[in-house]
């Protein structure tokens, strides 16, 4: 089976899902997203607690992705040692950022990650060490977030940076940026995100989008070469609730 980096390089649209520690991890990863969006910026959860997550959606075919706080060298390391396997890093505006966390990410020598022996989340042995190092360096998935002007006029510098794999538009933050607060179909926001999508192109990234904003079509944006986002399970969870209850002869 092909691994979600590969599939990211083949070209398909990825699609996962946001979870936590109190929500059934296991049936998101069953219902068939391709990643789950683990969040301690704007979570009151710390990533230590993210173990039991990361313990239910690892035995799977669904890719743990974590966004910590900021990008700090020790909150990449530790989500990694939790069980990560994708890490979304906040407000990446420039080069130096860029370089920053992916060499969090990567271990020598590529980057300057600290080792701590094989973690038993890659579903598969590894015939020595470097081979697991190197395996961990292939198929980490390192996604910085695109959330300002800066860093849209930053673009080329920053997606050269080698080993980023998509660029994640926050959507909320950079709205607010451009001076169109939450107004998804504004001109101004538009030419934001065909900008972003062009850079993409240009430099061999994916574009990806945080969140597909409430109320729009996600292939609108797929349309626009959008190929990495998160889509709300709740929705369709009540909706297969009450589908569920409706076959039940209930007097």
């Amino acid at each position: 089976m092909a691994t979600i980096k590969q599939r990211l390089k083949a070209g398909e649209v990825l699609v996962g899902t946001g979870g936590n520690i109190w929500t059934d991890n296991t049936v998101l990863a069953d219902g068939g997203y391709d990643f789950i969006f683990l969040d301690t910026q704007h979570t009151p959860v710390e990533i230590k607690q993210l173990k039991p997550a990361f313990d239910q959606i690892n035995p799977t075919d669904t890719t743990p992705i974590v966004r910590v706080a900021g990008n700090d060298y020790h909150q990449i390391i530790s989500a990694l040692d939790m069980g990560a396997r994708g890490i979304i890093v906040p407000m990446v505006s420039s080069r130096e950022e860029a370089e920053n966390m992916v060499n969090a990410c990567l271990y020598s020598p590529l980057g300057d990650r600290s080792n701590s022996g094989v973690r038993g989340v890659w579903g598969k042995e590894f015939p020595n060490y470097r081979d697991y190092l190197d395996y961990v360096n292939e198929e980490l998935l390192i996604i910085p977030m695109i959330e300002t002007k800066r860093a849209i006029e930053n673009i080329d510098d920053i997606l050269s940076v080698d080993g980023i794999d998509v660029y994640l538009i926050g959507p909320s933050d950079l709205s607010i940026e451009l001076g169109v607060p939450l107004d998804w179909m504004s001109d101004e926001y538009q030419r934001g995100l065909d900008q972003i999508v062009e850079g993409c192109v240009r430099n061999g990234v994916v574009p990806g989008m945080y969140f597909i904003p409430p109320g729009l079509d996600p292939n609108f944006f797929i349309d626009k070469g959008f190929k990495f986002f998160t889509w709300a399970w709740q929705p369709h969870a009540a909706e297969g609730i009450k589908s569920g209850l409706s076959t039940l002869k209930r007097g």
